[in-house]
């Protein structure tokens, strides 16, 4: 491909690693008082030469909070921003005036080609959040977009963005390529990896698999003493303005606008959007009457998400759908939070009980159905957690306690992670009796959650791995932020990773590599040959100007269902 222009019986509740945070460069600004903020936000755009004198900050909106596209469809795609119609007007507010908020599309970044036009209110009932779901592109081809706002002699123009529409349904498109995300905690450093896939010209879109904001209180996740740069609102967030909020914050990082403005963004939900190890009914991290009613912090955390993020919602409220890319891949979306039972007690014995779910019935039905018509040469699936089983070997004490933290299990070191797959067997058999009874080829797992970087095969039976087949691969990146291994120890990257690696591979031997050292993310390059995964990590999350650089690539071939290393990264 070418280049282009354009159980809840784990640890304490507010302990657990996978925890984290969000907030905003502007944090102090968005702490002060108001006559203080008002003074912090930017005043109104310069007037042109001949223009009117009068505008002041109150009359001309401005964007501070970016502006992003997602879900591309071959004719479309989702515009998103948020506008801010007066300085008081913060995220979760409820304040400011109804704004006319006008986007347009071009095939120039000049915006002499205009192929698109149209307008939208933005109100407090939205957040003053705005979408745009365009249609009648053209397929597979880059488009740029932006937004004004204001109706005096000063409108307020946002940043211009690049888009990418998928290629045509029917399409045999020569490949397609994707950045991989996951787990951006705002307290444990800068958004770095967010900048190094600006940068690059070549992707189609950029994966987010989820905790793209974390739900914790400032010095939670990391300790206090650990924290980089402390989020708004400083509290857990439970309430719709809170949530409205910790978004708006995560929105004002540059690195995360020029991911969003460069990129089309696929993105799924996984605990954190909500609360840590969230199931249907409730969390670990949410306590009943000290922190409200469940349904109603789902809700607000469900409300503010589709406010803030650039994704389509289907029917139900949910994240679960499909994008095609061409005959090469569909690319299937899970929600793994909104249908799930509760997490099964540690030693219970209920992990295999095929009463409980991690999908529900309707989306696992949904899903075996999506792959089985597929006639797409891959079969791609986004699951926010690891569907690979994994079990521990021989560990030494030091090391057992946070990697079972990472890993969602207790300190005893049960080898069951009751918060992934792990924890809900008999859908993972299901699963994977579906693909090898159907003789379904090429299925890839592509997932975030665990902040270290993994290659495995997915074994139907993972006892008697490598005699017993693979049913498909899977591809977990590490995290933007959220600690890993040595972020627990307070070490230096490799210190203690080694006897780690070689305890889990040993008892996994499923695992064809894993990373417990690094942050960083993952670039996915799909052909009809292979589906291969360009692992790059960030030299330091703490620091805003952290370099990249690649660390492995791993590859699945057509029709193998097995992970093997590739010497060289795709260009």
């Amino acid at each position: 491909m070418t280049s282009r222009d354009v159980d809840i019986s784990t640890p304490s509740r507010r302990a657990v690693v996978r925890a984290a945070a969000a907030t905003a460069v502007a944090a102090p600004a968005l702490a002060a008082p108001a006559p203080a903020l008002a003074a912090a936000l930017p005043g109104p755009a310069p007037v042109p030469a001949g223009g009117a004198a009068g505008a002041t900050a109150a009359e001309t909106p401005v964007f501070l909070h970016g502006i992003a596209s997602g879900d591309p469809l071959p004719d479309g795609v989702l515009l998103w921003t948020r506008v801010t119609p007066a300085p008081d007007a913060l995220p979760g507010s409820g304040r400011g005036a109804d704004t006319e908020v006008r986007w347009e599309v071009a095939e120039d970044r000049a915006f002499t080609r205009t192929v698109a036009r149209g307008a939208v209110l933005a109100t407090a009932t939205t957040d003053h959040t705005v979408k745009a779901d365009v249609r009648g592109l053209r397929p597979e081809t880059s488009y740029w977009f932006r937004f004004t706002a204001g109706t005096g002699p000063v409108p307020a123009v946002s940043a211009t963005g690049r888009t990418r529409t998928a290629p045509a349904a029917d399409t045999a498109t020569p490949g397609v390529r994707f950045g991989v995300v996951s787990c951006a905690n705002w307290e444990s450093g800068h958004f770095s990896a967010y900048r190094h896939l600006a940068a690059r010209t070549d992707l189609d879109a950029v994966l987010h698999l989820g905790d793209y904001i974390y739900e914790y209180g400032s010095g939670q996740y990391p300790a206090a003493k650990y924290v980089v740069r402390p989020h708004e609102p400083r509290h857990e967030i439970v309430s719709l303005a809170d949530y409205r909020l910790r978004h708006g914050t995560y929105k004002t990082d540059p690195a995360l606008q020029a991911l969003h403005a460069a990129h089309p963004v696929v993105a799924i939900w996984d605990d954190h959007e909500f609360a840590n190890d969230s199931w249907s009914g409730g969390a670990e991290n949410h306590t009943p009457g000290a922190e409200g009613d469940w349904a109603a912090r789902q809700a607000a955390a469900r409300q503010a998400y589709f406010e803030w993020m650039p994704v389509r919602a289907s029917t139900a409220g949910t994240v679960y759908r499909r994008l095609r890319f061409g005959r090469l891949a569909d690319l299937h979306l899970l929600d793994l939070r909104s249908f799930r039972d509760q997490q099964a007690r540690i030693g219970s014995g209920t992990v295999d009980d095929p009463a409980r779910s991690i999908t529900g019935r309707a989306q696992l039905d949904w899903l075996k159905a999506g792959l089985l018509a597929s006639d797409a040469t891959w079969k791609l699936v986004g699951t926010s957690v690891m569907i690979s089983p994994v079990a521990f070997g021989a560990l030494p004490a030091h090391l057992l306690a946070p990697l079972a933290e990472l890993l969602g299990l207790p300190q005893g070191g049960l080898a069951i992670n009751v918060d992934q797959w792990d924890g809900y067997t008999d859908d993972r058999r299901e699963l994977l009796a579906h693909l090898t009874g159907h003789s379904i080829a090429n299925t890839v797992f592509l997932t975030g959650d665990i902040h270290m970087a993994w290659a495995n095969d997915v074994p139907v039976t993972a006892a008697t791995y490598p005699l017993s087949r693979s049913a498909a691969t899977e591809f977990v990146v590490t995290s933007v932020t959220s600690d890993n291994l040595d972020d627990l120890l307070h070490v230096a990257p490799g210190t203690v990773s080694v006897a780690a690696t070689a305890a889990l591979r040993g008892a996994n031997r499923h695992v064809k590599w894993l990373d417990m050292d690094h942050h960083g993310y993952g670039v996915l390059d799909v052909t009809a040959e292979r589906s291969q995964m360009d692992y790059y990590t960030v030299s330091d999350k703490r620091r805003p100007d952290a370099t990249t650089a690649w660390a492995r690539s791993y590859r699945t071939l057509s029709g193998t269902q097995r992970v093997e290393r590739a010497s060289a990264p795709v260009v």
